[in-house]
């Protein structure tokens, strides 16, 4: 049976109603100044159509007073969707209107300014005098639901597009979570040379949110066993604990416990400690002023992992081919990432992705500012922690300029910076800065010198040209960065003394092209370091663009790194090596049921000669394509033969879960993976995929299986509740039940709900759920003539009584009743204009009961 859709509610046929005296209306004679509605048209035959007091429908688009759900317009732009009460009122042509009831506070959330109009009404009044308002106008369209609201310009405050009042930011309802992944691998060496074993890995991030407060802990726990070793290497690492708030007064964030320092004017520094900072997403969208993406290329089946800080962050398994990763967990802050790429063949690369900063000009009288203060936290618990503080601020000045500086101080450690940057217009943008240092590393005399930088970047809006350089020259061999200095203070070990860059540069720049559609991207990193002819250099080349639904993509890197082997301290490893890359990819979605389905084909080659191909299918299925699949078959030279993987990803109600299986010459592996969310709140426990920072609770008691749209595979659990795992904070944030998946006795009084929560908040989105059946009931008064047309049915036993109004021949559509009950019916004032109806329905019934009652 079809199912209803949210247009399907117990005002459609009101609707109905409205549309038949429109027409009525339009058709009749014009015997008045204005158009009126006369009940008498609807008399046919002898005695004609008995009909209910229809008064309120005698002017124009009247309607009958009384609450009514409806979207919110103010000057053409949505601002909320809620009951409003609706009252008949004389407007300033002296005509009875119906007009909506809106407190004074609904009208400043909405920007009106509310001192300007002291005739609008006491501050506890129900009903604000909109007539208070030169030119304001309120005009409720009934077949719409929508109440437009007018308002002058004037009267309005001078708010920026995108603006949110922060009365209305939600700080979401108290609630423990928890976000898991596990993963891991069992490794299968086919040469027998010891090379298997196993390997498994456990993310745990559980919060607590109460208030405003958020309280969050990120604990990863990683295992490895290799066949032919003894001993199997167990680590537990807390990356950070912290609990955090927002001051909506300083638009601004505080942070107690483990956090990072800001990367706008210094490099970034763990820390422990208490930390006051700007949060740009509190304010609107137009005057705002990051975990970067990692590329690589892999030649076998390869685990994948990345290091920020010294701490494991991410880990995953890939293909042979390029891979690209864009789901990292944001840890805060900045700091390189170190990538490791380990082959199946035991071989490794070592990549270092630079962490972007957040450029530096600021809109005009806009401050953004930083003060940090607590002691240094290292990954490596035998390195002191030396007590530190910290403070950065950037100014938007007039003509484009913007100011900055700051400080970092420690016992063994000062740094001053200070700069300017310039919106130099048609020719781009520019900063420079220079920093004083003074440092004392662990048994080496004390040490100052200077740090010049200089960034710029042009964005060539006719021709598609993005141009960024990031230049860094430390122009005396005794500066050095904070986080350099106090990794030497450690207890009583050696510790491997850091290289000193002496220059570093960076170039990015992308070109679109339009004829050839596709886009070109350039970018080179230099680095050298004082006292060693050691260099560091990363460049890359790549085309990418399509063509009739096929991509395609060229590209070409070559790399010199300089990376540390973690765990050894055996210095510094060189890798050289240049790869160049072929993809394709062809849509077969047409011989898939339309479900999203791609042949994709994959070249690389290295500077060594080393060339692997391969020739893969995937796609997603099922109905909210939520079940991702592929399969592949590859082929590498200089012996490394065959290779194979198929891999499927899940993403379900309650979980995500993924599993795959990789062979080739040298080893064959099976890895699998699960990951998810937990949310205990004040109605119970429910299960989710994975949690983002900012979610949403959606309560709708009693139906079950309902999905939500535009969220793949979010359905509401057998009580009715799941989690929106992703939300924009500070934001007005829509979300749709598809009411196309609701059960046959569920209805729902609104489909859509609109939240705005805080950073970090749990919001719960409730929804009125009426669940009972649908019943097409044709009333008959005691001595068998049907009850009036226009008559009203209430439903008193529900939760929230609603009224359903009698259409022609006394048939009423009703919806949430119960097996049995009385529903009360009127249709005038009079004594004699009202009565009861008793019902029993078939407990076995579904669908629209079709029912004769009598009103009594």
């Amino acid at each position: 049976m079809n199912k209803r859709t949210s247009s399907d509610s117990p005002l459609n046929l009101a609707y109905l109603i409205a549309t038949q005296i429109a027409l009525i209306v339009g058709a009749s004679p014009s015997a008045n100044a204005r158009e009126r509605f006369n009940p008498a048209h609807l008399e046919t035959g002898a005695g004609g159509l008995a009909t209910g007091d229809l008064s309120a429908f005698e002017e124009h688009g009247g309607q009958q007073p009384g609450r009514y759900r409806v979207d919110i317009y103010v000057n053409d732009s949505k601002v909320d969707t809620r009951d409003v009460e609706f009252r008949i009122q004389q407007n300033p042509q002296g005509q009875s209107t119906l007009q909506p009831c809106l407190s004074l506070n609904d009208l400043a959330s909405w920007g009106v300014m509310i001192p300007r109009y002291p005739t609008l009404g006491q501050p506890d009044a129900s009903c604000a005098r909109l007539s208070a308002i030169p030119q304001a106008s309120a005009d409720f369209r009934f077949s719409h639901q929508q109440l437009l609201l007018s308002f002058p310009q004037s009267s309005l405050t001078n708010a920026a597009r995108g603006w949110v009042d922060p009365a209305r930011w939600d700080d979401g309802i108290p609630a423990a979570l928890v976000n898991y992944s596990v993963s891991g691998a069992n490794n299968r060496d086919k040469k027998g040379g010891g090379g298997g074993g196993n390997a498994q890995y456990i993310n745990l991030r559980p919060g607590l949110n109460i208030g405003p407060w958020r309280l969050r802990n990120y604990t990863t726990w990683n295992r490895n066993s290799q066949n032919g070793e003894s001993g199997t290497s167990t680590k537990w690492d807390t990356v950070y604990t912290y609990a955090q708030r927002d001051i909506r007064t300083l638009k601004s964030r505080l942070t107690l416990g483990d956090s990072t320092t800001p990367s706008d004017i210094f490099d970034s520094i763990p820390f422990r400690g208490g930390q006051l900072a700007s949060d740009d997403d509190m304010l609107p969208e137009s005057l705002r002023g990051y975990a970067p993406v990692v590329r690589g290329i892999a030649r076998t089946h390869a685990q994948v992992t990345i290091r920020q800080n010294g701490y494991i962050i991410y880990q995953t398994y890939v293909s042979p081919g390029s891979f690209e990763i864009t789901d990292m967990y944001p840890t805060g802050g900045s700091g390189d990432l170190f990538v490791t790429i380990k082959e199946s063949d035991s071989s490794e690369q070592f990549l270092v992705v630079p962490y972007a900063s957040v450029p530096v000009l600021q809109r005009e009288g806009r401050l953004k500012y930083a003060m940090t203060t607590g002691v240094y936290r290292a990954y490596d618990n035998g390195i002191d922690r030396a007590p530190l503080a910290a403070g950065t601020a950037i100014y938007g000045l007039p003509a484009g300029y913007t100011v900055y500086g700051g400080g970092q101080f420690s016992n063994r450690y000062q740094a001053l910076a200070l700069g300017i940057g310039k919106n130099l217009g048609p020719i781009g943008a520019l900063s420079t800065d220079i920093t004083q240092a003074w440092s004392q590393q662990k048994d080496r005399p004390r040490e100052e010198g200077q740090s010049w930088r200089i960034r710029y970047s042009k964005n060539l809006v006719q021709t598609g040209t993005n141009f960024t350089f990031a230049g860094y020259r430390y122009a005396t061999s005794g500066y050095w960065d904070m986080q350099d200095v106090l990794n030497t203070w450690r207890d009583g070990r050696r510790y491997v003394m850091p290289e000193r860059r002496r220059n570093r540069a960076e170039l990015t720049v992308s070109q679109n092209l339009f004829q050839i559609p596709g886009n070109l991207a350039l970018s080179a990193i230099v680095e050298d370091y004082w006292g060693t002819r050691k260099r560091m250099e990363s460049y890359s080349a790549s085309y990418n663009g399509s063509y009739k639904g096929i991509s395609f993509g060229l590209s070409y890197s070559y790399n010199i790194h300089s990376a540390e082997r973690y765990g050894q301290r055996s210095g510094r490893t060189y890798d050289r090596d240049g790869l160049f890359a072929l993809t394709m990819s062809i849509p077969l979605e047409k011989l898939f049921g339309g479900h999203p389905t791609y042949a994709s084909y994959m070249m690389n080659t290295s500077k060594q000669g080393n060339t692997t191909q391969n020739l893969s299918l995937g796609g997603t299925l099922l109905t909210d394509n939520n079940l991702s699949w592929s399969v592949m078959q590859g082929y590498g030279s200089q012996g490394q033969g065959s290779n194979s993987g198929i891999n499927a990803d899940w993403r379900a109600s309650y979980a995500e879960t993924l599993i795959g299986y990789a062979r080739d010459r040298y080893s064959e592996r099976v890895n699998y993976g699960l990951q998810g969310g937990i949310v205990a709140h004040r109605n119970g426990l429910t299960f989710s995929q994975p949690l983002g920072e900012t979610m949403a609770l959606i309560a709708a008691p009693g139906a079950q299986n309902v999905a939500v749209l535009g969220q793949s595979g979010v359905k509401t659990d057998r009580f009715g509740y799941t989690v929106v795992p992703y939300l924009s904070p500070y934001r007005k944030n829509d979300l749709t039940l598809n009411t196309e998946t609701l059960a046959d006795d569920a209805e729902l009084a609104l489909a859509t709900q609109t939240v705005i929560p805080t950073r970090g908040a749990l919001v719960k989105a409730s929804y009125e759920t009426s669940l009972g059946k649908r019943v097409l009931m044709t009333l008959r008064k005691r001595h068998g003539a049907s009850v009036p047309f226009g008559a009203m049915v209430i439903d008193p036993a529900s939760p929230t009584p609603k009224s359903f109004i009698v259409g022609d021949g006394g048939q009423v559509y009703l919806t949430g009743l119960k097996d049995a009950g009385q529903l009360e019916v009127s249709w005038s004032h009079d004594p004699d204009g009202r009565c009861r109806v008793n019902y029993s329905l078939t407990q076995s019934a579904s669908g629209i009961i079709n029912l004769y009652a009598q009103c009594l």
